[in-house]
């Protein structure tokens, strides 16, 4: 597949909807590009999904290099965004632009992903000025979730509305080039898609947006002890589908063990199909705007929701 440039995905904006996973390996990012992704994340995630920790905060420079590193090696025709963990960019507008390029350098992304809003718009600049395009990340920003008070559905309230909002138009004028809203309700998160010039994608902000993201561990139901509201396990959706797959491989192939000769020539008698499949569904419903359907979006009440529509941007 030929791979995404930044303009063909900001040209995407408002007609077919852009899908976008992560992965932090080399085997998923080969199952990510093998069903057709448009945008690959080495999301700080994989701390918590790979290595382990509580939070993403632990999370280094050196460990995202790595992950970065191998995802690329998996995935080198796809549109590759890494993203800056805590402490990476927040000190100074150098240390910022170092580890962007540092990205780009030693993992060959075509893309950052930082948090923050009018508080980091310095940061943007310097970054973009350096010749690195950004992906802002607004609503739930992981690294910051001590300040909201743990995991919370942001853009619930007017305020909340307003100062995210307005978080989206500074780093807009910082030039960042898409930009992540998570954990936010479908109307406050469409009306900001519609003022923002770039793509807007979501993780838990409803379909009516410029397309989606979705955690690698989530749609391949690889959680435990906590599943986020969002997340939709896409094994259900293709279990029968690849069990049909290895029927047919059988039935085709006059072999002793046909099965065992599909996956010596092409390994697609395992996991790494079945991750494709369920990829390649996920893609479909996006493509479609099926997904994400109320199951998977953020309710919001009424009396909140007009409450936000009586906001000054709205």
């Amino acid at each position: 597949m030929k791979k995404k440039t930044l303009l063909d995905l900001q040209n995407m904006k408002g007609v077919d909807p852009i899908t976008w996973i992560t992965a932090y390996d080399l085997p998923f990012a080969q199952s990510a590009e093998k069903a057709g992704i448009d945008m690959i994340l080495v999301g700080d995630s994989g701390g918590m999904v790979q290595l382990g920790y509580e939070t993403t905060n632990p999370v280094t420079m050196d460990e995202m290099i790595t992950m970065a590193k191998s995802a690329r090696k998996g995935a080198p025709n796809t549109f590759i965004v890494g993203d800056m963990p805590q402490g990476s960019y927040e000190v100074s507008n150098e240390l910022a632009v170092v580890n962007a390029l540092r990205f780009v350098k030693e993992a060959n992304v075509d893309a950052i992903k930082l948090e923050g809003g009018c508080r980091v718009q310095d940061r943007v600049r310097a970054i973009v000025n350096a010749g690195v395009p950004v992906v802002g990340h607004l609503g739930l920003t992981p690294q910051s979730t001590a300040s909201f008070g743990g995991y919370r559905v942001q853009g619930k309230t007017r305020e909340s509305f307003n100062d995210t909002y307005e978080d989206a138009l500074a780093l807009q004028k910082a030039g960042m080039s898409l930009l992540l809203l998570e954990a936010m309700p479908a109307p406050p998160a469409k009306k900001i898609a519609e003022v923002i010039s770039v793509p807007v994608l979501g993780i838990g902000a409803g379909k009516d947006i410029d397309g989606q993201l979705v955690i690698m561990h989530d749609l391949m139901g690889f959680y435990q002890s906590f599943r986020p509201w969002f997340a939709k396990c896409y094994i259900p959706c293709v279990a029968n589908k690849f069990v049909e797959y290895l029927n047919d491989i059988v039935l085709a192939n006059g072999s002793e063990n046909p099965l065992k000769d599909i996956g010596r020539s092409n390994r697609g008698d395992g996991l790494l199909k079945l991750a494709e499949m369920a990829i390649s569904e996920y893609i479909k419903e996006t493509k479609a705007k099926v997904f994400p359907d109320q199951d998977y979006t953020y309710p919001i009440k009424a009396e909140e929701l007009d409450d936000i529509s009586k906001s000054r941007y709205w």
